[in-house]
């Protein structure tokens, strides 16, 4: 310690904002519900093939609303969160000349954790993305708000133009998703591990085509969160106008999203938009109903559940494909393309409730997650203390 001037170290508890995890939290539940039914259950890829798999009535219904409202709209918040924990952490660190230098590997730690996941345990990770977008987030957070405004504006103007003139070649034929869907339909349910991990390996150019489409969004959201936390509307939510920002962004979004799966819109560049446009909208709607809730005194006796969940998202994230994988390839049981909707649903439930008890169990002995713990201990050079203090 130089100068009188404390080391930087991570946020304690009595400085974190609930309302941050329990969105972090009830966010997590989207994702795994989501990635349960499309990425798990079945092949990644057959959302993208026609004929779909025939469904029972139940199984069609829950898909449908699983689609149309939750689909990318979990993980656009989860960005939002991201790029504002990401400010949070550069704004924290601003008393300290290593500031940079700490973000900087905090990044790299991120990218290291989601290669290992990416490569060794779940092909359909997002941490590599997330450390890859932060890096070109970071200069950002150096210049003033209407830099970070004209970055967000930019970064969703390619997204959209991306959705809207696909750039040719990148997309892959639907000769190759079909013979890869063919392919973890014979591999994911019977395979063992080492044959499994080769099958993952092998998938990831096709997916890293689908990270390539979200990218442009991923960045945008990131530097979306940030401002947001910059105009301290996190710190001290104003209630009507969040309330407001939700009614119209929930609305607004779900006549985006509803137009464009029931083809109202005449098909076209135009048309093509709908849908993104929706999906952003009902993240942000999502997200500032959330954290209005969340501020009430009523709201935190009915969300409060979840902020241990959200402090403790990152091994969550990761528990969850260790214990999906499990469930669902040849490795454990084995229940890849046999499970309907519905079923595979109720499975991600279960695991989330399981996550939210332990969470709570775990958050009233220990600071952090051990992820989160291992995460910080990485960034700042120097092991965190992890045990509560009586």
């Amino acid at each position: 310690m130089a100068d009188g001037v404390a080391p930087p170290r991570p946020v304690g508890f009595s400085e974190r904002i609930d309302a941050i995890d329990v969105l972090r939290g009830i966010a997590l539940f989207g994702v795994v519900a989501m990635n349960v039914v499309t990425e798990f259950r079945v092949s990644m890829f057959e959302r993208f093939l026609f004929p779909k798999t025939p469904l029972s009535p139940i199984d069609r219904a829950v898909e449908t609303i699983l689609m149309l409202f939750v689909d990318l709209k979990a993980l656009a918040l989860f960005s939002l969160l991201f790029g504002a924990g990401l400010a949070i952490q550069f704004e924290r660190l601003a008393k300290t000349e290593r500031r940079t230098t700490l973000l900087v590997r905090r990044l790299v730690v991120l990218l290291v954790f989601g290669l290992i996941h990416l490569c060794l345990i779940w092909n359909g990770d997002i941490l590599t993305q997330y450390a890859l977008a932060g890096f070109i987030v970071l200069p950002f957070l150096f210049g003033p708000r209407w830099l970070i405004v004209i970055a967000a504006l930019a970064s969703f103007g390619v997204y959209l133009g991306m959705q809207a003139f696909p750039p040719p070649g990148l997309w892959p034929g639907t000769a190759a998703l079909a013979q890869d869907a063919a392919e973890a339909h014979r591999i994911y349910p019977t395979a063992g591990l080492l044959d499994v991990l080769a099958f993952r390996l092998r998938e990831i150019p096709l997916i890293a085509v689908l990270h390539a489409y979200i990218f442009p969004r991923t960045i945008g959201l990131f530097l979306l969160g940030a401002l947001v936390w910059r105009t301290g509307m996190l710190r001290n939510p104003p209630r009507r106008l969040l309330f407001a920002i939700a009614a119209a962004g929930i609305v607004l979004g779900a006549a985006f999203v509803l137009a464009h799966a029931g083809r109202w819109i005449p098909a076209g560049p135009i048309g093509a938009l709908a849908e993104p446009v929706g999906i952003i909208l009902l993240a942000l709607g999502y997200g500032a109903a959330i954290i209005g809730i969340a501020n009430l005194e009523r709201g935190k006796q009915l969300l409060g559940w979840a902020a241990p969940l959200g402090r403790m998202a990152f091994t969550n994230y990761l528990a969850q494909s260790v214990i999906l994988g499990w469930i669902f390839y040849g490795y454990g049981l084995g229940l890849f393309g046999k499970l309907g909707v519905t079923s595979a649903l109720a499975i991600a439930v279960a695991v989330y409730i399981a996550q939210v008890f332990f969470s709570a169990w775990w958050l009233g002995r220990y600071r952090y997650g051990p992820v989160e713990w291992l995460w910080r201990t990485l960034m700042y050079g120097e092991a965190q203390p992890m045990r509560q203090a009586a």
